[in-house]
């Protein structure tokens, strides 16, 4: 299982904006998708954001309209920008790749992140 590393994250108060971002682990190509999943102790880890590799983006209906999942021009790193951030966003955010058109169940994934936590104070 490759892991890669990610960066962003922390604690910020209710209300604030934040974005993470991952490396990318292996070369994207047509018919993969890449994502975001998030995980609180105790809790099965669900899908948050998915980009496709026709830039086709899908979002967890808790986060629509606050979260956007990008990717820089060169593919090369993954973003998750999250504004107006609640604290039940609080969790464990895992970017994630898969070598299919869509990756929003944890049984798509092929490719994990390291993890980074984000914590939301209200």
């Amino acid at each position: 299982q490759v892991q890669a590393p990610q960066s962003g994250g922390g604690s910020v108060p209710a209300g604030w904006s934040m974005r993470i971002s991952c490396a990318a682990s292996r070369d994207a190509g047509v018919g993969t998708c890449e994502g975001w999943f998030r995980q609180v102790p105790g809790k099965e880890r669900e899908g948050v954001a998915t980009i496709n590799s026709r830039s086709i983006t899908t979002y967890t209906a808790s986060v629509k309209g606050r979260f956007t999942i990008s990717r820089d021009n060169a593919d090369t790193t993954l973003y998750l920008q999250m504004n107006n951030l609640k604290p039940e966003d609080s969790a464990m955010y895992f970017c994630a790749a898969a070598d299919k058109w869509s990756c929003f169940k944890q049984t798509d994934i092929g490719y994990w992140g390291q993890g980074t936590q984000v914590t939301v104070s209200s």
